[in-house]
């Protein structure tokens, strides 16, 4: 039994503080309330501090870049306050794999790195299940995943047959706790894809009271109208929709602006939004700033263009003019001696070449002003993008609640609402996200603006802002 003491929790309904002390037995919250004399294995003692549910980053890639197997702990994210990652954003997911293969991470990982023992969602549910995770984690069901298992590296439309196959997938996948279906309609294997091909599947997930999200088809000259289209498709389908990483992308603010509004204006009823990081930076696949002509087919297919020399020179020629400074490498895991290096856009092409195309840059790209305008709105999430390492993993949501509380009329318990109980709700978690009595103990207790302990399924494994090499995390199905 573990009893907290002395603090003001904040229950991630929106509610106002209240002083309470809060009793947790096995890995539920048991009560909530005034207990002076009530004896515990542990006792933690607030010392008037908050207490808020454990935060849940929306959009993570730490199984894009495999490290939910490498680093299963995922003790960054605890450090910052996070006890439920979700994963499988962007088209692609580790499940279900008709072949056994990972080819839909290749732009973030080598998927060698790991041995692959499932097919099914739910074969994959039960091997993660095995690692000592350190966080609870879901997961969605990827587009790209499926398709490129179906068609391979093809560019073309579905057959009827084939997306009937596709659809069997899916609902299978959701029967096994799939928490929904997401896009990467930016990604070269599934830019071209028909509105009426998402939509098909994407009208499977209102029945499951399944999540859909998608990284927009484009995300500077035509925002305006890739926001257009996920709104139709909510409208269209029902299904409750999230916009990853919608950035305000230098050069591109007016146009970021008119789709900002268009959703405020259209969505203020509806269970729509989008995630955001307070960062100025984005992650960006090596082969993503190729002009969009020399992104078709596989890597394999783009570096063959690349290493031609007409092709090469006019992809020279057309690359965007980055300024130094603009770009860092990441990620390279064939060359893990060129990470943190900043690249020219000289040295662009050299890069490609170097690494076959799989590496990943941070892209100074985002405006600031922008950011903290968005950053309280309430179609907005929260999401790390991050795989676990690096600066998100350990202050994506410390950064959110500084900026957040430099808003005057931005309220402490609406800013823990929005990484809690709206997210919970968001991707229907069982009793997750509010402090409420029956409820898992997933806290975090918040002393001076620090995270001093966090809580994760009834252990404590943060203490004093350091994890306790305490791996509670559970795999998390969608409530249905």
């Amino acid at each position: 039994m573990l009893l907290i003491k002395n603090v003001k929790v904040v229950d991630g309904g929106g509610q106002e503080a209240k002083s309470a002390d809060v009793l947790i037995s096995g890995d539920k919250i048991s009560a909530i309330g005034n207990f002076p004399d009530k004896k515990a294995e542990t006792v933690i003692e607030g010392l008037g501090g908050y207490l808020t549910p454990g935060f849940i980053d929306v959009s993570t890639d730490a199984d894009h870049y495999l490290t939910l197997f490498t680093n299963p702990s995922q003790d960054n994210f605890l450090k910052q306050g996070v006890t439920t990652i979700i994963g499988g954003h962007c088209g692609s997911s580790l499940a279900p794999l008709l072949y056994g293969s990972l080819e839909s991470i290749r732009k973030w990982a080598n998927p060698n790195q790991i041995n692959i023992d499932w097919q099914t969602f739910e074969e994959f549910l039960a091997a993660i299940s095995r690692l000592p995770l350190g966080v609870n984690f879901g997961t969605l069901i990827g587009h790209s995943t499926i398709r490129r298992a179906l068609i391979g590296e093809d560019l073309r439309d579905l057959t009827e047959k084939e997306i009937k196959v596709f659809k069997e997938i899916v609902e299978e996948s959701l029967r096994a706790g799939a928490l929904g279906f997401s896009t990467g309609l930016a990604y070269a294997h599934s830019r071209q894809t028909p509105y009426q091909e998402i939509k098909s599947f994407v009208s499977l997930l209102p029945k499951y009271n399944a999540a859909y999200t998608t990284h927009l088809r484009d995300e500077r000259a035509a925002v305006y109208n890739s926001v257009n289209e996920t709104l139709q498709l909510y409208k269209e389908t029902g299904a409750k929709t999230v916009i990853s990483h919608f950035r305000p992308i230098i050069g591109y603010e007016k146009n970021f602006e008119a789709a900002l509004g268009l959703i405020e204006k259209s969505s203020s009823k509806m269970d729509f939004h989008f995630d955001i990081y307070p960062f100025t930076t984005s992650i960006v696949p090596l082969y993503i700033l190729l002009p969009e002509w020399a992104q078709r087919g596989g890597l394999e297919t783009m570096l063959e263009l690349l290493q031609n020399p007409g092709c090469q020179k006019r992809v020279i020629k057309e690359l965007p003019p980055f300024k130094n400074g603009e770009l860092t490498i990441a990620q390279s895991p064939t060359n893990p001696f060129l990470e943190g290096k900043t690249v020219t856009k000289k040295e662009l092409v050299d890069l490609m070449l170097a690494t076959r195309l799989r590496a990943l840059l941070f892209h100074q790209n985002i405006s600031p002003t922008h950011l903290e305008k968005i950053i309280s709105s309430d179609k907005a999430l929260i999401g790390s993008n991050s795989g676990g390492l690096g600066e998100r993993a350990i202050s994506t949501f410390p950064r959110f609640l500084e900026l957040a509380g430099k808003q005057k009329k931005y309220k402490f318990e609406k800013a823990i609402k929005k990484i809690t109980g709206d997210a919970a709700a968001k991707f229907n978690l069982k009793e997750r996200g509010l402090i409420k009595e029956g409820y898992f103990a997933d806290l975090v207790l918040i002393i001076n603006n620090k995270i001093q302990a966090v809580v994760i399924n009834g252990q404590t494994a943060v203490r004093n802002g350091q994890w306790q090499k305490i791996t509670a995390g559970s795999v998390l199905v969608r409530n249905s």
